[in-house]
């Protein structure tokens, strides 16, 4: 697989837990200090036992100086393009620039059906999200955003397609800095649509997307965005990486000393094309992520620069 050449990225998901709260300030405020470069919050607003994403992530920029946040991801059905950009621009905003956007789908139409949302699968959703990427980068530039597909009981496809009809919305604030747009996508659709309208893409966990199935993935998004007229090195790729670091660490995805975790996280950025790796840690968080961003991102930043003679 290709090395992009991008800047090598280092994360932290926080979890959005109501009993979670108070390490979820400790872990960012850590991750800030340390120098990490995201913090990422889940966006699953079903779960009785989770904050909201959006309100979490407003209470964690305003405990941080730095570090940027994101929504990993945010689901595009319970959360319309429209609105998701004026929350994305107005924290935007309040942190000089500190926010950028994961957005999915939407991977759970059950759930999305009990919040009183008519979901969409298939060819449906993918035309969905990829109308609403459109409408994001319009709001989040400001000034009128249009887009008119074919409304409740018409027939046909309006311009630009038949998910959303938006005429005329007068949108604002405009960020300070640019918001990307990443896309969390698994599927060969989703993909394609990552590689033709994506900033980046987010993959899934690596225990749902193991490390094996990671190129076939990433060729998917280039050929679509070459055939977009876009360099494929404009997407950026990240990874969300859940384990434990430690001698003689065990249980689900990367386990090992953080020398082996170095080996690993640099091989998948030269070999499988990750610049961003956002750590999901297991057993102790606080302890985890202090390793991780002690012992194991300075060394993967040496190897990766040090490879690409930098």
């Amino acid at each position: 697989m290709t090395d992009y050449g991008r800047p090598v990225q280092f994360g932290l998901n926080v979890d959005p837990n109501v009993d979670q709260l108070c390490e979820a300030r400790r872990l960012a405020a850590a991750a800030d200090t340390a120098g990490l470069d995201l913090l990422g919050v889940q966006d699953h607003p079903y779960q009785p036992g989770h904050l909201d994403a959006w309100m979490l992530l407003g209470d964690l920029a305003h405990r941080t100086e730095r570090i940027s946040l994101f929504t990993d991801v945010s689901d595009l059905q319970l959360r319309p393009p429209t609105m998701l950009a004026k929350a994305a621009a107005s924290l935007s905003v309040q942190t000089g620039g500190r926010i950028q956007l994961g957005v999915g789908g939407g991977a759970f139409p059950d759930a999305i059906a009990a919040m009183g949302v008519t979901p969409r699968q298939g060819a449906a959703m993918v035309s969905y999200t990829e109308e609403s990427l459109r409408i994001l980068r319009q709001a989040l530039t400001g000034g009128e955003v249009r887009l008119r597909g074919a409304g409740p009981g018409e027939g046909g496809q309006g311009e630009g397609g038949g998910e959303h009809r938006v005429v005329g919305y007068r949108a604002g604030p405009v960020p300070p800095a640019p918001v990307e747009i990443w896309l969390g996508s698994r599927g060969p659709r989703m993909l394609a649509v990552t590689g033709r309208a994506g900033d980046g893409w987010v993959c899934p966990l690596n225990i749902y997307v193991a490390p094996q199935d990671v190129p076939q993935r990433q060729q998917v998004i280039d050929d679509a965005a070459r055939a977009a007229g876009r360099d494929p090195a404009q997407v950026r790729r990240l990874y969300n990486v859940l384990g434990t670091i430690g001698a003689g660490a065990g249980g689900p995805g990367l386990s090992g000393t953080a020398a082996h975790w170095a080996d690993t996280m640099t091989d998948w950025a030269l070999q499988l094309g990750f610049d961003t790796f956002v750590f999901w840690p297991t057993g102790d968080h606080e302890r985890q992520s202090a390793a991780f961003a002690a012992e194991v991102v300075p060394e993967v930043r040496r190897r990766v620069k040090g490879a690409r003679g930098e």
